[in-house]
Protein backbone atom coordinates (compact mmCIF):
# COMPACT_ATOMS: atom_id res chain seq x y z
CA UNK A 1 0.00 0.00 0.00
CA UNK A 2 2.78 2.30 0.56
CA UNK A 3 4.24 2.12 -2.06
CA UNK A 4 0.91 3.06 -4.19
CA UNK A 5 0.94 6.57 -1.96
CA UNK A 6 4.41 7.20 -3.42
CA UNK A 7 3.86 6.38 -7.06
CA UNK A 8 0.64 8.03 -6.71
CA UNK A 9 2.67 11.34 -4.97
CA UNK A 10 4.99 10.90 -7.96
CA UNK A 11 2.94 11.16 -10.90
CA UNK A 12 0.92 14.15 -9.15
CA UNK A 13 4.10 15.61 -8.90
CA UNK A 14 4.55 15.16 -12.48
CA UNK A 15 0.98 16.02 -13.30
CA UNK A 16 1.33 19.49 -11.69
CA UNK A 17 5.09 20.65 -12.61
CA UNK A 18 4.80 22.99 -15.31
CA UNK A 19 6.90 25.88 -15.55
CA UNK A 20 10.41 24.02 -14.25
CA UNK A 21 10.19 20.68 -16.24
CA UNK A 22 13.94 21.43 -17.38
CA UNK A 23 16.80 19.26 -15.57
CA UNK A 24 18.81 22.77 -14.71
CA UNK A 25 15.15 24.46 -13.14
CA UNK A 26 14.77 21.04 -11.14
CA UNK A 27 18.47 21.06 -9.79
CA UNK A 28 18.15 25.07 -8.78
CA UNK A 29 14.88 25.04 -7.41
CA UNK A 30 15.92 21.53 -5.24
CA UNK A 31 19.06 23.95 -3.97
CA UNK A 32 16.78 26.72 -2.96
CA UNK A 33 13.77 24.73 -1.57
CA UNK A 34 17.15 23.21 0.73
CA UNK A 35 18.65 26.32 1.30
CA UNK A 36 14.70 27.50 2.72
CA UNK A 37 14.70 24.59 4.83
CA UNK A 38 17.79 25.42 6.34
CA UNK A 39 17.00 29.33 6.75
CA UNK A 40 13.55 28.31 8.38
CA UNK A 41 15.47 26.18 10.83
CA UNK A 42 18.17 28.93 11.51
CA UNK A 43 15.18 31.52 12.07
CA UNK A 44 13.70 29.16 14.57
CA UNK A 45 16.68 29.87 16.77
CA UNK A 46 17.59 33.65 15.41
CA UNK A 47 14.22 34.98 15.34
CA UNK A 48 11.50 33.03 17.62
CA UNK A 49 14.23 31.23 20.02
CA UNK A 50 12.10 28.17 20.72
CA UNK A 51 14.96 26.26 20.09
CA UNK A 52 18.75 26.96 20.60
CA UNK A 53 21.63 25.42 19.28
CA UNK A 54 24.76 24.90 21.80
CA UNK A 55 27.39 23.36 19.43
CA UNK A 56 30.64 22.29 20.55
CA UNK A 57 33.54 20.31 19.63
CA UNK A 58 32.34 16.65 19.72
CA UNK A 59 33.81 14.24 22.43
CA UNK A 60 34.79 11.23 20.08
CA UNK A 61 35.46 7.91 22.53
CA UNK A 62 38.63 5.95 22.83
CA UNK A 63 39.91 3.67 20.13
CA UNK A 64 39.01 0.52 21.85
CA UNK A 65 35.59 1.85 22.76
CA UNK A 66 32.51 0.40 21.33
CA UNK A 67 30.40 1.95 18.80
CA UNK A 68 27.47 2.41 21.70
CA UNK A 69 29.66 4.73 23.14
CA UNK A 70 30.24 6.72 19.65
CA UNK A 71 26.48 7.32 19.81
CA UNK A 72 26.25 8.03 23.39
CA UNK A 73 28.90 10.84 23.17
CA UNK A 74 27.60 12.48 19.90
CA UNK A 75 25.17 15.54 20.40
CA UNK A 76 22.87 17.20 17.82
CA UNK A 77 23.87 20.50 19.28
CA UNK A 78 19.71 21.07 19.76
CA UNK A 79 18.01 22.08 22.39
CA UNK A 80 14.58 22.78 22.99
CA UNK A 81 10.99 21.80 20.99
CA UNK A 82 9.67 24.19 17.83
CA UNK A 83 6.83 25.67 18.39
CA UNK A 84 3.66 25.21 16.81
CA UNK A 85 4.75 27.96 14.15
CA UNK A 86 8.18 27.25 13.30
CA UNK A 87 6.87 23.59 13.30
CA UNK A 88 4.58 25.02 10.60
CA UNK A 89 7.07 26.62 8.34
CA UNK A 90 9.81 24.08 8.28
CA UNK A 91 7.26 21.40 7.51
CA UNK A 92 6.19 23.49 4.75
CA UNK A 93 9.66 23.69 3.97
CA UNK A 94 11.04 20.04 3.86
CA UNK A 95 7.32 19.55 1.72
CA UNK A 96 8.86 21.65 -0.93
CA UNK A 97 11.87 20.25 -0.74
CA UNK A 98 10.37 16.79 -0.95
CA UNK A 99 8.17 17.97 -4.07
CA UNK A 100 11.25 19.08 -6.08
CA UNK A 101 13.44 15.68 -5.15
CA UNK A 102 10.78 14.23 -6.24
CA UNK A 103 10.76 15.98 -9.80
CA UNK A 104 14.34 15.24 -10.11
CA UNK A 105 13.47 11.58 -9.64
CA UNK A 106 10.85 12.18 -12.61
CA UNK A 107 13.20 13.32 -14.56
CA UNK A 108 15.81 10.99 -14.09
CA UNK A 109 13.38 8.31 -14.41
CA UNK A 110 13.79 7.24 -11.01
CA UNK A 111 11.39 5.82 -8.54
CA UNK A 112 11.66 7.63 -5.46
CA UNK A 113 9.99 4.29 -3.52
CA UNK A 114 12.60 2.03 -4.77
CA UNK A 115 15.09 4.45 -3.63
CA UNK A 116 13.90 4.97 -0.26
CA UNK A 117 13.62 1.37 0.21
CA UNK A 118 16.94 0.25 -0.84
CA UNK A 119 18.33 3.05 1.34
CA UNK A 120 16.20 1.36 4.38
CA UNK A 121 17.61 -2.02 3.53
CA UNK A 122 20.98 -0.41 3.86
CA UNK A 123 20.61 1.04 6.96
CA UNK A 124 18.88 -2.08 8.54
CA UNK A 125 21.20 -3.86 7.38
CA UNK A 126 24.47 -1.93 8.54
CA UNK A 127 23.04 -0.65 11.46
CA UNK A 128 24.98 1.46 12.79
CA UNK A 129 28.28 0.91 10.13
CA UNK A 130 26.51 3.23 7.91
CA UNK A 131 28.88 5.81 8.90
CA UNK A 132 27.96 9.01 6.64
Amino acid sequence: MKDVIFDNFQDVVQESLLRHKSILDILTKYQESTARVNRAVAKAVTNCGCVKMTAEKQCLPKENDSIEALDKCLKSHLNGDLCDSCREVIEREIGNNIFYLTSLCNALDLNLYDILIREFDKINTLGKFTFR
